[in-house]
């Protein structure tokens, strides 16, 4: 049982971690100053996020790894994030659109972890639930902003939704994992959250003068430890302090 949870944990702490990671390569980089910092305090609440998984993952090894062993000393098959957290910052429409399509996942998976069985997964999702409510906000309004702003930023943003939005399919797909912790009342109900997700992506969309492209079939295998070449570039920037000075602690 100790297992199965821990590799639940890994299911929502390593999509933290990664779209923490892809956040923070922007500090200093956004498009104003305001827009920097909300995007850097954005990356350090997920970061923080996945702290709280990986030391509950870590208490519930039998060999006591801590959260930086769980963080850093992986292969990159063994990370479960999705596939939409490791896309790359190409340019500011992609940095929103995905972090958009993320958030409106994120903020219903956490609240219904405020009422799962295990304790500690229910506290740690009513502390990040303040969190990612504001994150939602923010990219939703730069979501409508950009959408509805000029030809060129419309233009970006659509172009970015018809890349990434074949991407957001995984988010709900339901491993044996989340399915098994479902039915103990410790994880998510993916499938229950599909309606309310895509309505509300789809409204903001709308709002934004934006379109969903017409499609049936998404993208996916992060889930499963199948992830694309992005991932291995994340790692080696991740992984190169802990791996070259072994055992370091901050």
């Amino acid at each position: 049982m100790q297992d199965k949870i821990y590799q639940y944990l890994l299911l929502t702490g390593d999509n933290a971690m990664i779209l923490g990671h892809r956040l923070s390569e922007l500090c200093g980089h956004g498009p104003s100053l305001e827009t920097d910092i909300a995007l850097t305090n954005i990356s350090l609440d997920l970061f923080g996020q996945t702290r709280n998984y990986f030391q509950l993952a870590g208490a519930l090894t039998t060999d006591n790894k801590s959260e930086d062993d769980i963080a850093f000393l992986r292969m990159a098959h063994d990370y479960r994030n999705v596939l939409l957290v490791e896309q790359p910052n190409k340019d500011f429409a992609h940095v929103i659109v995905r972090q958009f399509l993320f958030d409106s996942f994120h903020i219903l998976l956490l609240k219904e972890l405020t009422n799962s069985n295990d304790q500690q997964i229910a506290a740690i999702a009513q502390k990040s639930l303040k969190e990612v409510t504001y994150h939602l906000d923010f990219s939703s309004e730069w979501v409508k902003r950009l959408g509805a702003g000029t030809e060129e930023s419309h233009q970006k943003m659509q172009d970015a939704i018809d890349f990434l939005y074949p991407y957001s399919g995984e988010l709900l797909e339901e491993t044996p994992i989340e399915l098994e912790m479902k039915e103990m009342g410790i994880g998510a109900d993916l499938p229950a959250m599909k309606t309310n997700y895509y309505n509300h992506i789809h409204q903001v969309l709308e709002e934004a003068t934006l379109v969903p492209p017409e499609t049936s079939w998404f993208q996916s295998g992060g889930k499963k430890g199948i992830h694309s070449e992005h991932l291995g570039f994340i790692l080696a920037e991740l992984q190169y302090m802990q791996r070259a000075y072994p055992n370091m602690n901050w």
